[in-house]
């Protein structure tokens, strides 16, 4: 496996805060030949190294993996490959070059390119009845999961307080979420025969129904939403505000998405979650059955493990069905999903389905 190459991110970091080579390398108790060495990525960094320059440059051990810069290049790529740019292909190096030593421009560029897209969509759009054009909300939404890490601390924090409130081992959580809808709420949980949904909210008759065809990890999941969508209101649109949705369609979408995220954070608090799948070696079925929820679910929850100073491996999730098409998607680590063009043909989803309920396994 090739060792990482952070050099870049080192000689950023080194050039922010003012440093200059020997003055970092005096710091660090290396020579300047070495470290520039390293900043050419023609050494590798050991551990006790690693640890030094986190501590020196006082940045998260997370900030010197190149992680930032990976995502950058990722939406630099999208962007150049966009066939309406008319532009030749700018080679890899470039790409790797502008991420890592002018982040800051590339962002810019991202930002002017989004705004560029929207302005292309909102002016060749179908137009609705009223004038207003339609924007790609689900698009919209992806890129605000995306830019943040698919990590938001506030709802986490939400979810771990009624955690703690509720304070109910995974088997008996949705006996104690549906008590606290009960008590705190007045609204009532049904389970039953539903005819053609799985779930009814009648806010007159404070009545939650549930279809019975939902497994359990389903019910719990859909209470676990109402509750969050009960009490955790506020942190939901503290999380959206900065998003400024160019329409009531993607913010929509992204408050649902972000009251799904709330509900998966209550149903697997964040440090438990981390502790287990490092001890389960993140073995999902394992995961979700100690959690009680779904593969889906637990597989879900892994790719938000983002949090400062405790972070978990970044995954990637993708819901795809068997004709290809991707209709759910979150990146801890700036994936690139591809945008134009047709998905790698041995990429291995496209053959998961002919081997259903086995796990199957592609290095990435």
């Amino acid at each position: 496996m090739a060792r990482p190459l952070i050099g870049r991110t080192i000689r950023r970091l080194r050039s922010e805060q003012r440093l200059t080579q020997q003055a970092l390398a005096v710091r660090l108790g290396v020579s300047a030949s070495y470290l520039n060495l390293i900043e050419h990525d023609q050494r590798a960094v050991t551990a006790s190294l690693l640890l030094k320059l986190g501590a020196t440059l006082q940045v998260d051990l997370a900030a010197l993996s190149g992680q930032a810069e990976h995502q950058i290049e990722a939406g630099l790529r999208e962007v150049l490959s966009d066939p309406l740019l008319g532009i030749e292909e700018v080679p890899e190096a470039e790409v790797q070059v502008l991420a890592g030593s002018a982040p800051a421009a590339a962002r810019a560029m991202l930002a002017l390119y989004r705004a560029w897209r929207v302005a292309r969509e909102d002016s060749s759009g179908i137009a609705l009845p009223s004038g207003r054009r339609i924007l790609l909300p689900t698009e919209e939404t992806r890129d605000f999961f995306q830019d943040r890490g698919n990590h938001f601390a506030g709802l986490e924090s939400v979810a771990e307080a009624i955690g703690i409130e509720l304070a109910a081992a995974p088997s008996e959580l949705n006996h104690a979420i549906a008590e606290r809808l009960r008590r705190t709420h007045a609204l009532r949980v049904r389970v039953g025969p539903l005819a053609g949904s799985l779930r009814r909210f009648d806010p007159g008759a404070r009545l939650l129904e549930l279809s019975e065809t939902l497994p359990r990890e389903s019910r719990g999941f859909q209470m676990a939403f109402q509750l969050m969508l009960l009490e955790a209101r506020e942190a939901v649109e503290a999380a959206l505000a900065p998003a400024n949705p160019s329409s009531p369609e993607a913010a929509a979408i992204m408050r649902v998405g972000l009251l799904n995220y709330a509900a998966g954070a209550l149903l697997m608090p964040y440090a438990p979650f981390l502790a287990a799948a490092r001890a389960l070696r993140h073995e999902v079925d394992a995961l979700a059955a100690r959690f009680g929820t779904s593969f889906e679910q637990a597989a879900h929850r892994l790719s938000t493990l983002q949090r400062e100073g405790a972070r978990g491996v970044p995954f990637f999730f993708l819901r795809v069905d068997p004709a290809g098409n991707v209709d759910k998607r979150f990146s801890a680590a700036g994936f690139p999903f591809s945008r134009f063009g047709g998905s790698c043909p041995r990429w291995l989803p496209h053959t998961a389905f002919a081997t259903p309920d086995v796990v199957r396994v592609q290095l990435a």
